[in-house]
């Protein structure tokens, strides 16, 4: 089993570029499945998120290859099957993406419910509920969901509570559904742009995107092409966040400014000074003020950035709180920062954090892929050793994490087996 041993107290120095986001990796590749052909992308992170959904499209009939530093080719030209592989579904709740192409594109798709991190409930109602109002029928059998119709036609979607899943699957649905299909209470977050603007590179019609509103014009078949990714802003979150918890200087590069202005607020006014260029951020490392801070659906504060800015706040001057909106388990890291000595109580959504002047190391367990983050952010400011668990969690989210830490002077390594007994 590996683990992440970090000695803790270096400042993050330097400079790193972002990587290609996994939220919008995920759907892309599944959306290659809306065409018969190779496809090129170009930025893919390097996590076993999207070795996995690899392995799905594999399982489907598609050929996958990797010719490094983030290029993937994907053929399409032969799928075998419109059944997901079941053992591969139940990794990670992104795998349902790959339904709405397999609907649109070849008048079926029989996946079960997906699974992934512990974070409380994340139904697929909805996106049922829209394939259902494009004209699929919707059947449940041993655990899956069977959809299928003979054709899909335009319609009138209103989401009746903003969820990326259901916009992003019923987007590419629409894509060749007949007619005009209307999308309303849609997730705007970049990482659906992307997916949209990939759509659009493919010969979708799609009007509206970046908005709450998408206008989507079925075509009859949709066509190979390249894409890039664009830049993960919670692994950029993630890294700024570092900079100030162990009060270094750190510049993000390749990366959307915008994407993350929500963080940088909070960053700005919890006393860091941030600079923003065209493509990059720089956090110099301040003393850490106290935050009151809620998640909300972009351009909110993201709920991604949840644990890794409590870590932040536990070496604040004050009281903290932070406020929950999206998901309900979301709080297992608590006790885990706790180890370190911090002082976190979480209650219903709520987090109160009373800053101490410091951490020391001690065993934790990262329970799912932000709050592995976020733990060691508070194992790279914590005195002495700390040694992380549940590394398969952080590699689901971060590409090549130690040695990008280690690159900006952390003391960070990964050991395999069980750690050596101190005499």
């Amino acid at each position: 089993m590996a683990r992440l041993v970090v000695q803790g107290g270096k400042p993050l120095q330097g400079s790193i570029p972002a990587c290609g986001a996994k939220n919008a990796a995920l759907p892309i590749i599944a959306a290659t499945l809306l065409a018969r052909g190779e496809v090129v992308l170009e930025r893919v992170p390097d996590i076993s998120d999207v070795a996995v959904m690899s392995d799905i499209l594999r399982g489907l009939g598609v050929k996958v290859q990797f010719e490094g530093k983030g290029r993937m080719l994907l053929d399409t030209s032969n799928i075998t099957t419109t059944t997901a592989p079941d053992e591969l579904v139940r990794k990670m709740n992104a795998s349902f993406d790959v339904a709405g192409p397999l609907l649109a594109c070849y008048g079926e798709a029989r996946v079960s419910m997906p699974g992934g991190c512990r974070l409380g409930p994340r139904p697929v109602d909805l996106h049922l509920e829209g394939f259902k109002k494009l004209g699929a029928e919707i059947l449940s059998e041993g655990g899956y969901a069977h959809v299928r119709a003979s054709g899909l036609k335009g319609a009138h979607i209103r989401f009746p509570k903003v969820s990326v899943g259901a916009t992003k699957n019923c987007l590419m649905a629409a894509t060749m559904a007949e007619g005009m299909t209307l999308l309303e209470n849609c997730a705007r977050e970049p990482e659906i742009g992307d997916l949209a603007e990939f759509l659009v590179k493919m010969g979708a019609r799609i009007e509206g995107i970046g908005t709450t509103r998408l206008r989507v014009h079925g075509v009859e078949r949709l066509h190979p092409a390249q894409h890039t990714i664009v830049a993960d802003r919670i692994e950029v979150g993630t890294y700024l966040i570092g900079a100030a918890i162990t009060g270094g200087d750190i510049t993000l590069t390749e990366c959307v400014p915008e994407h993350v202005a929500a963080l940088l607020d909070h960053l700005r006014e919890a006393g860091q000074e941030v600079s923003v260029g065209e493509t990059s951020v720089r956090l110099q490392g301040r003393p850490i003020r106290a935050l009151d801070v809620s998640t909300a659906p972009y351009p909110g504060f993201p709920t991604d950035l949840h644990p890794q800015l409590v870590a932040m706040l536990c070496l604040g001057d004050g009281t903290s709180t932070l406020q929950e909106n999206i998901f309900s388990g979301r709080f297992m890291y608590v006790m885990e920062l706790v180890r370190l000595g911090a002082k976190v109580k979480a209650e219903d959504r709520h987090v109160v954090i009373k800053g101490v002047s410091g951490l020391s190391g001690a065993p934790v367990d990262a329970p799912d892929i932000r709050a592995g983050g976020g733990l060691v952010l508070a194992a790279l400011a914590a005195e002495g050793e700390t040694v992380i668990s549940g590394v398969e969690f952080v590699d689901r989210g971060y590409q090549d994490l130690e040695e990008r830490l280690r690159s900006l002077g952390a003391d960070i390594v990964r050991v395999q087996g069980p750690l050596p007994r101190v005499a």
